[in-house]
């Protein structure tokens, strides 16, 4: 079968040999402005912000060796000046007054087309793709520090509508190829309506193949009533089978037509920000609206985005055309050890594999680490930092992780190699373990239930962490002043260990088992559709103690001194593929609140008498530890009462 992916590795070859025309952010229209921005609320000395909205269009040269990495841009249309063209959203909040600014631009990458950012290190209240009201804008942490904010597009797939933010890169017509597509509908809508990512370049169905399973290791079964029919090339119509539930999976393969060069948006991200950095005006005379008031540029991803900032080094892309580096810092938040399905042909960038959906798809092969190693199942060797190594052009780097990624984003093997034996964390990286952390929690969230999973959700917010570590990073991009050393689970000190439940040491609560489901890591064949395993990867989780609380990490001031056991992952409940890990999901176990009840129970875990006997004994242990977080650099003094108010 004709080979579905396009490796990024396969453009090499062009590159060096004419010297190319430099790329360049050819028009860049300010299409609005608010000022001021949030009803005109006032941060602080900063004053009050502006808000630009603009459409940037850059111009990339297919033969420089910087682009030369970009699927099929040998064959994209181009224009008048051999250049390759696309067009991105860009949006800017600035200081009123430039003068009381940081000389800062941080830059976040859209997830999906939706900045989160905001909720994360401003606590504002819900993910806001539009902050207008004063509100909007949370604690104002950012815009207080003065910070030039910077979003613009980059995934080509990205449908407009409630605020998300579009990139549109080109398409080359005529191409055409097998594709894949992977539907959980959790929901028993029947027929269930789906779309396609890329249009189909055939509607017979003799050329399609439609199956289902229930969990992701189960054979691929066609029963007689399944079946499906083409609304139209972008749209399918799921006829569902009995005995399979809301959780099922059901893969669809059939024949696209033309495709996006995705991996643009790697390059459009380079050249906007290089070009708000160091650019006075665009290529018609049109003024870069904050040239002259930038030193310094962060980049911030979070999952799906953290995972493209682990491609934009891999690939290398932090350094523009003129060899200029892009970012003096990066924070890929909770991205584990993959990238993104985005540099292939037909490429989903969406797809991240997890346990229970998108195993298949391209996102998390080796390299997992940031240091070269060699992989021990295909010898190759590489590393998440080999180009930007190889061009010294590495940026500062502080990764974040929670405790899900170990279970669904090869977390275990970004310290540890593909032989079981750690690996040396680069002098430009430190790498943090968020404990007992969820993916993603909102700031003030509490506990819930989620439709498909078995178990409360976790609420524990990273945004302290993450707040302390963007001061950290900005000092050491600065004026060298070293980060707090990294703390991650290892399998050197026995703090990261197999998925076994015995080498876990996670307790026996009742009615909360715990899970050897993950996502295991494995070599995938992809030249054959659909894509086969074939050798697995080791794979490891952090080691807990007695109330599962991970040995290893940044322990929050709140599971110093806990009241529920806090895990980042969670399973499916009965009639959503039961037992299969529930997505992103963590839980919360309380503990119970007197001994009588736990030992009634048959609960191993002390209660909450047993623990905090006299009055302002956990006040305490939480000021404590709080206090020991912020001489150590890991939670500013600002975020104390965060903890301390919470115990009140």
């Amino acid at each position: 079968m004709k080979r579905l992916i396009v490796t990024a590795a396969c453009a090499v070859a062009a590159a060096g040999l004419a010297a190319p025309v430099q790329a360049k952010v050819v028009k860049f229209e300010i299409v609005r402005t608010e000022s001021p921005a949030f009803e005109g609320r006032i941060f602080g000395s900063v004053g009050t912000y502006d808000r630009m909205f603009a459409r940037a269009t850059v111009a990339v040269s297919p033969a420089d060796p910087h682009n030369t990495i970009v699927v099929d841009i040998d064959k994209a249309p181009r224009d008048g000046k051999g250049l390759v063209e696309a067009t991105t959203d860009v949006e800017i909040l600035r200081p009123t007054n430039v003068a009381n600014g940081n000389r800062r631009l941080f830059y976040e990458v859209l997830n999906r087309g939706s900045k989160l950012g905001l909720a994360l290190f401003d606590d504002t209240p819900k993910v806001i793709n539009n902050p207008v009201k004063a509100d909007d804008a949370g604690n104002g942490f950012l815009m207080r520090r003065g910070y030039t904010l910077v979003w613009s597009g980059w995934q080509g797939d990205v449908a407009p509508g409630e605020g998300r933010m579009t990139f549109s890169p080109p398409t080359v017509q005529g191409v055409t190829g097998p594709a894949r597509e992977e539907y959980i509908f959790d929901h028993n809508d029947n027929p269930a309506t789906a779309n396609l990512s890329y249009p189909a370049a055939d509607l017979d169905p003799s050329y399609v193949k439609l199956s289902v399973r229930e969990a992701e290791g189960d054979s691929r079964a066609t029963p007689a009533d399944l079946s499906f029919k083409f609304i139209d090339e972008r749209k399918i119509s799921i006829n569902r089978p009995a005995g399979f539930d809301a959780g099922a999976i059901y893969e669809f393969i059939y024949t696209a037509k033309d495709p996006k060069v995705m991996g643009l948006g790697l390059a459009a991200t380079r050249d906007v920000v290089s070009f708000l950095r160091y650019e006075k005006t665009d290529a018609t005379g049109d003024a870069n609206p904050v040239a002259g008031n930038i030193d310094k540029a962060i980049g911030f991803g979070l999952s799906q985005s953290g995972r493209f900032l682990h491609d934009y080094l891999y690939l290398g892309f932090n350094a523009d055309e003129a060899g200029r580096t892009v970012f003096d810092g990066l924070m890929p938040h909770i991205s584990g050890g993959k990238k993104t399905f985005t540099n292939y042909r037909f490429s989903q960038p969406g797809r991240s594999p997890y346990e229970h959906a998108d195993m298949l798809y391209p996102g998390s092969e080796f390299p997992f680490a940031y240091a070269t190693t060699t992989d021990a199942l295909t010898g190759k060797s590489d590393g998440i930092l080999k180009r930007c190594q190889e061009q010294n052009n590495c940026p500062k780097i502080l990764k974040s992780d929670s405790e899900i990624e170990f279970y669904q984003q090869r977390a275990g093997l970004v310290i540890t190699g593909t032989d079981g034996k750690p690996v040396p964390i680069p002098d430009n990286v430190r790498i943090y373990f968020l404990s007992n952390l969820q993916h993603y929690a909102l700031a003030h969230a509490a506990s819930a239930m989620v439709k498909q999973c078995q178990y409360p959700s976790n609420p524990l917010n990273a945004g302290p962490s993450v707040r302390a570590l963007l001061v950290d990073l900005d000092a050491w991009i600065t004026d060298g002043t070293a980060p707090p050393p990294s703390r991650y689970p290892s399998v050197a000190d026995g703090t990261l260990v197999s998925p076994d439940a015995k080498d876990v040491g996670f307790p026996a609560i009742p009615g909360f088992p715990y899970t050897e489901r993950m996502a295991r890591p494995t070599l995938i064949d992809f030249s054959v559709m659909p894509p086969v395993k074939t050798r697995p990867y080791p794979i490891f989780v952090p080691k807990t103690d007695a109330d599962g609380r991970a040995i290893a990490g940044v322990h929050l001031p709140t599971l110093e001194a806990p009241i529920a056991t806090h895990t980042g992952w969670n399973v499916r409940k009965a009639g959503f593929s039961p037992g299969e890990l529930c997505d992103n999901n963590g839980s919360m176990i309380p503990f119970a609140a007197t001994k009588a009840e736990r030992e009634k129970s048959g609960d191993p875990r002390l209660s909450l008498e047993e623990r905090y006997p006299k009055p302002g004994e956990r006040e305490a242990a939480v000021q404590k530890a709080a206090g020991q977080l912020v001489r150590d650099r890991l939670l500013l003094e600002e975020d104390v009462k965060t903890f301390t108010e919470a115990t009140q």
